[in-house]
């Protein structure tokens, strides 16, 4: 099979030119999403019964806010005149099912001596709207609902359809940019899932290319230095790029969509495709330069070098499939699109790149230069460290194991939605505004099941509504409340005669209001169709998921104890409660997926070694790096979420490729009647290098995820980048004296 490969080696270059002809065209088809449901858990109860209740009312995050900025205030005459022009310009898009904004409130008039609704504002008088200012600013209906604390700022809020998807978004988004823009305002804040879609989705293309761009100029600045030879350069580059483009390829043919891990998959193929080539190159130039004509150098390569390889690209592709076991989508496709993208990437290697390969000498494809003897003698000066302070070398990774400990005790997983938004972008600077003014951003759902033979516009569940709410205002946390208990109290304060803004005293006062409210707008989001449930809705700061989840523990203990459970049942919901509940799965499936991860690469290493002490033995230096980043991740306070899983993943994936290579070595050389010592000093000198190479390549690589606007991208990067050179450490240092101690 392998003189095949070289007799057809020029047609295995056809045929891989012709698939990326295939793939190009293809992507043409790659399709971005981008919802934050996707990161609800699946499976979960939670979510079963958050789907019920938007069933019956609608979702949470079918709002899309403007929030306008006016100096000195906002009770100007010709403000407000545009504030309310431009939400009836908004309301006429397809997409809009209403707006809502402070000029635009009105209330019926129940005086039959006076026909139509009274408009909240006074539109007409300039200094009657300055009269108002206090009166609005300490009203609850309409603080941090529609109008920040200060005064300074409107919000209209527009309704938008619940099924509007990724495209939708930007045909709306884009004609409210358009619109707003016709209106000369100081400064606009958006807010709301059509514009997180829109912005986040053409940032992941940025980023992609960028992440490209950069990681190819990178690679190829190192590839210079490594082998300062414009063919043997463009040979790993063009590899490497082909590997690419297949993999993307596959995913348009799969229908695989792109989401908001997309951004990694050029890092990631660049990386992993360079280790692949690295070793395959170097083997290939190792065995031209004993002598070996090509087409043996070729056969001996994918014999040893090539073999070692696909159990590198299994036990990754094992690390990457580990994140099946996770309850989120979008890390769930990261892994299984991540480990078809490693064995693409040690396919192009071993067929394209060895075809390539056989067509050229040595001296074509590297310089040689002083930096050969340096690499040669540090690979030694390594091997003679590790024996000569085998005891120091326990010593130091005991400490270090201690030091790793520690930090594992101080992780956190109160993660935080604005540690995930892109840095110094308008999206991040919206949050923030809306956090400070309005609220936030996290929606705060209790949905109200009434018990019995009442009916959810009852005096007695109004009662128990009345409860939650008060509750709620006296905790501070959750703002820009809505509950059906405020048609009740509105219509109390314009038909009383104290006018005062509360819930009617009697049920035969209630009973009165009843039926009026039933002609208030509103009313079928505050009630089912069926009359039998209601709901409460506010948000809530980005305090973090765990400082949210001990809230609505203490809220839930709260609700158990005053809360008449003969009237009504209540129940936390929402997009808020379903994306916090993360945290606990997080936890959970991080150790299910490691440990298949580990069940899989054990198969493979035992059917490698066919030797259980070589097993142990080649676990050891590949948990280290794991304990390291969970160690990195206590000891700097960054939280431990969903896209921060996948980094002990993909280092342990990458981690235990190096050990891979150093122990196959080894095997190898013990096979040819080396001695113990000879076969360790050979793994040094041949496989030590490739490694320290490849290590090198991995950590520039990733840091070039540095590079990136998003948090997480700079976190993953970092965490990456540093483990992996622990790895490197560990394989180099802790193998041989496990080897000299138990083999």
């Amino acid at each position: 099979m392998l003189d095949a490969l070289y007799t057809h080696r020029k047609t295995t270059i056809g045929v891989t030119f012709l698939l990326c002809i295939l793939a190009g065209l293809s992507l043409l088809n790659l399709k971005f999403t981008f919802g934050f449901e996707q990161f609800f858990p699946q499976g979960d109860e939670d979510l079963e019964f958050f789907n019920e209740f938007i069933s019956e009312f609608e979702t949470d995050d079918n709002f899309l806010l403007i929030g306008i900025e006016n100096t000195p205030d906002v009770f100007e005459l010709e403000f407000l005149e545009k504030i309310k022009t431009l939400a009836q310009e908004l309301e006429q898009h397809p997409f809009v099912i209403s707006t809502l904004s402070l000029p635009q409130i009105e209330y019926p008039n129940f005086n039959p001596l006076l026909a139509g609704n009274t408009s909240l504002l006074n539109l007409k008088d300039q200094a009657s709207l300055h009269k108002q200012k206090e009166s609005i600013l300490s009203d609850e209906r309409f603080l941090y609902n529609l109008i920040g604390e200060d005064g300074k700022s409107l919000v209209i809020n527009a309704k938008i359809k619940d099924t509007i998807n990724l495209e939708d978004s930007k045909i709306l988004m884009q004609d409210i940019y358009s619109t707003v823009e016709s209106h000369d305002f100081e400064e606009v804040h958006y807010l709301g899932r059509a514009y997180f879609q829109m912005e986040l989705s053409e940032m992941q293309k940025t980023e992609i290319i960028l992440s490209s761009i950069v990681s190819i100029t990178l690679v190829s600045l190192v590839f210079f230095l490594l082998f300062r030879r414009l063919k043997g350069i463009l040979l790993a580059m063009i590899s490497i790029g082909i590997g690419l483009l297949l993999f993307l390829g596959l995913l348009s043919v799969f229908g695989r969509e792109l989401n908001v891990m997309s951004a990694f998959y050029p890092v990631l193929m660049l990386i992993v495709g360079t280790s692949d080539v690295v070793h395959i190159f170097t083997k290939y130039i190792d065995e031209l330069k004993r002598g070996k004509n090509k087409r043996e150098a070729v056969k001996i390569t994918i014999q040893e070098t090539g073999k070692a390889t696909l159990l590198t690209s299994l036990t990754t592709a094992a690390g990457f499939l580990s994140l099946v076991t996770s309850s989120v989508i979008p890390i769930r496709d990261f892994g299984i699109n991540s480990a078809l993208g490693v064995m693409v990437a040690y396919i192009t290697v071993i067929f394209f790149t060895t075809a390539v390969l056989s067509f050229f000498e040595k001296d074509e494809l590297i310089k040689e230069s002083k930096s050969s003897g340096f690499w040669d003698r540090l690979t030694l000066g390594w091997y003679e460290l590790t024996k000569k302070y085998p005891m120091r070398i326990s010593v130091a990774t005991f400490l270090f194991l201690i030091f790793c400990v520690v930090g594992i005790l101080q992780i956190t997983t109160n993660y935080r939605i604005e540690s995930n938004l892109p840095k110094r972008q308008k999206i991040t600077a919206d949050f923030k505004f809306f956090e400070q003014n309005y609220g936030g951003f996290r929606p705060y759902e209790f949905a109200i099941q009434t018990q019995g033979d009442y009916k959810a516009d009852d005096f007695e569940v109004m009662q128990e509504v009345q409860k939650i709410e008060s509750k709620l205002k006296s905790d501070g946390n959750a703002k820009a409340i809505i509950a059906p208990t405020t048609m009740f109290k509105t219509l109390s304060q314009i038909l009383s005669f104290d006018k005062s803004y509360a819930l009617p005293e009697t049920k035969e006062q209630h009973d009165k209001f009843k039926a009026l409210t039933r002609n208030i707008p509103g009313q079928a989001i505050l009630f089912s169709k069926d009359n039998s449930k209601t709901r409460i809705s506010a948000r809530i700061n980005d305090l973090g998921a765990d400082s949210i989840q001990r809230y609505g523990a203490r809220l839930d203990n709260w609700l158990d104890k005053n809360i008449d459970k003969t009237v009504v049942d209540v129940r936390r919901t929402g997009t808020g409660l379903l994306l916090d509940k993360n945290s606990d799965y997080i936890r959970d499936n991080l150790l299910l997926g490691l440990g298949f991860a580990l069940l899989i690469v054990s198969i493979l290493m035992g059917l490698l070694f066919k030797n259980f002490k070589m097993l142990l033995i080649s676990f050891v230096p590949n948990v280290i790096p794991l304990i390291f980043a969970a160690a990195i991740l206590g000891w700097t306070g960054i939280e431990l979420e969903a896209g921060t899983t996948i980094v002990f993943s993909i280092i342990f994936g990458i981690a235990v490729d190096d050990t891979i290579h150093f122990l196959s070595k080894y095997k190898i050389c013990r096979n040819k009647g080396f001695d113990k010592e000879k076969s360790l000093e050979l793994s040094f000198t041949e496989t030590g290098k490739a490694i320290i190479f490849t290590s090198i390549l991995l950590f520039f690589g990733f840091l070039i995820m540095l590079f990136s606007i998003h948090p997480p991208s700079n976190i993953l990067g970092l965490l990456i980048s540093i483990t992996l050179l622990s790895a490197l450490v560990a394989d180099l240092f802790i193998i041989p004296v496990l080897i000299r101690k138990w083999l």
